[in-house]
Formats: C-alpha cells, structure tokens, sequence
C-alpha cells in the first residue's frame, strides 16, 4: 500500500486549495470526496449567487473571471473543475470515508468505502452542508418537504411554506414568488436575517408589504400534513393550504464523523485546532475551511479560509 504524505478528506474549494499546496510543496496526496467536485457548491440553488467577488474565490493564483459583479453558482462550479483539471489534482470522487485510526508508527490509516490508504498528515475539510439542522415537527419527512432547494420552477402556481429568515431562505422565497408560487415565509425571529445579501434585502422588504409575499414573524411551523401546515403566530396557531415546504433551517458539520476520526469536540459542537496551525488534539491531523467554525457556520468561509492551507502546509514543513 502506498503512503501519501498528506491525506485530504474533501474536495471542495478548500480541500483542493490544500491539495495545490501540497503540489507546490513537492508532497505526495490525495484527496478522497464522499460526492462530486465541490460537493457543496453543486447543491447550492441553480441560480444563487455569491456575496463575494470572483477574486475572493480565487484559489492556486488561477484568475476567476465572471461577467458579473458577483459570480453565480454555475459560474463558480465551473471555475473550480477547471482549477482541478488545469493542476491534474488527484482526487478520488464518490468515496466516503469511513474510519481513520493512527498506528504506533505515527502513521494514519485512512479506511473508506472502495480501499484503504496510509498517510503521514490528514486533513479534515468537510464543510458543514451536508447534515440539515431538523426541526423534529410531525411531518417533516414528508416527499415535498426538502431542506435543499434547488430550482423554483417545480414551486411554480404551488402553495409553498418557506422556512427561515437569512439568505437561503430569502432567495427561495423570491425566486419561487416570480415563478407564480403562493408564498408564504416563517421566521423566528422578528426581522429579516442580518446576513441577508444587502441588495436581496429591499426586495424581500418590499415583497412583504406589498403583500405579494405573506411573512410571519416571531412564528413556527407546528405542523405537516398532506395538503396542509399549521403555523403557531403571535396571533396563534393558523392552518393554511400546502403543496410544498423548503425548510432553509441551516446546516452543521458531521459531528459524528469528526469524533470518529477521533477530533476532540469541546462542548460537542466546536472541534478543538490550533489557529495558528490548525491542527487538531491528534497530531498530524488538521481541520481546514467552514469545519472550523462548528455550529457557527457563519465563521469561516472560501474568502476568508482559504489562507488554512497556507497555515496547514507551513506547519508541516517546519516539523520535516
């Protein structure tokens, strides 16, 4: 079995951001993805776009240009292909990770569901978008409840409940408004999520009072039933006509997986690095990207973590 010299769990922006650094570094790798290229990205919404510029996405000095001030998801997914394919990076896609466990050679043995690798470092960088937060309501796992919305088309001249106040949720609500759908958004909160993209806001502001959108605020869905959700307002509870329910209730890392790979959890929702070098309690195992962050997946993002693998591979070359 041949030894990588650094293992990658994760082949989103980051994950390869690390793995062009390796490259640089003359150091063997791999990166090994449960899903497609940049997993994440994929399932974004077909027509979302980015709060940040194309240059702040930018990773290996390869130049992103996009026709827009701000670049959209299909834009960005395939600029980070062609990052992929201009580097030859070796990622293994479709390849869940199921184990790595340390031997008394300082080794890791990373075991997943085609092979098994050894490696001298392993880098942990997952993202958070996988496991949706649940909102554990009667109903939820009904066909037309999703948690990942993708086109507003399928919502067209449908009744349709949008759940949450920040950006995912907004958009929805927008997008499947303007393809003919009856929508109606409940939020928790008494206001519109600060995070809101600052040119969506005066949209989604003026889509309520016009009353072309209906918004309950300081509001939860009670319920799901075929045709039906029961929503409990500041009014009480009201009982409304329902085709389908995007419920945009945020996302969180794979806490499992990481306390399996053996990552101590704090308070069991932030994992333990070194911010400086970002590796973890279990030497020669780093975390990299939005992982960091743990439940506040308001933290870290491509712009702003990208400089990790910097961190990751300075550290590795000072211990050689």
């Amino acid at each position: 079995m041949r030894t990588y010299d650094v293992l990658i769990i994760g082949a989103g922006p980051i994950g390869m951001a690390c793995a062009i650094e390796a490259k640089n570094a003359g150091l063997s790798y791999v990166i090994v993805e449960k899903g497609a290229l940049v997993n994440s990205l994929y399932n974004y919404p077909v027509f979302m776009t980015f709060f940040s510029t194309s240059q702040r996405l930018e990773i290996g000095d390869v130049p992103f240009v996009s026709i827009n001030p701000k670049p959209n998801r299909n834009e960005a997914v395939e600029y980070y292909r062609r990052v992929a394919e201009k580097f030859s990076l070796n990622i293994h896609l479709f390849e869940r990770v199921d184990k790595v466990s340390k031997g008394m050679d300082g080794k890791f043995m990373v075991e997943t569901s085609k092979t098994s690798y050894d490696a001298k470092h392993v880098i942990i960088a997952t993202g958070f978008y996988d496991i949706p937060l649940m909102m554990n309501i009667p109903g939820e796992t009904f066909p037309k409840v999703t948690h990942y919305y993708k086109d507003p088309h399928l919502y067209a001249f449908q009744n349709v409940v949008v759940i949450g106040a920040n950006n995912s949720a907004i958009d929805a609500a927008l997008e499947t408004y303007r393809k003919g759908a009856k929508v109606t958004l409940v939020i928790r909160r008494g206001e519109i999520g600060s995070y809101v993209k600052y040119w969506v806001r005066p949209d989604i502001e003026n889509r309520i009072k016009e009353g072309e959108i209906t918004a309950h605020f300081n509001s939860e869905v009670l319920s799901i039933d075929t045709n039906q959700v029961t929503i409990r307002t500041p009014e009480g509870e009201q009982t409304i006509d329902n085709d389908f329910v995007i419920a945009m209730t945020g996302y969180q890392p794979d806490f499992g997986m990481l306390k399996k790979l053996g990552v101590e959890m704090g308070d069991g929702t932030q994992p333990f690095y070194d911010p400086e070098t970002m590796e973890s309690n279990l030497p020669g195992l780093y975390l990299a990207g939005v992982v960091c962050g743990g439940m506040d997946t308001h933290k870290w993002f491509i712009e702003n973590s990208r400089v990790h693998a910097e961190q990751i591979f300075a550290h590795i070359a000072a211990q050689s």
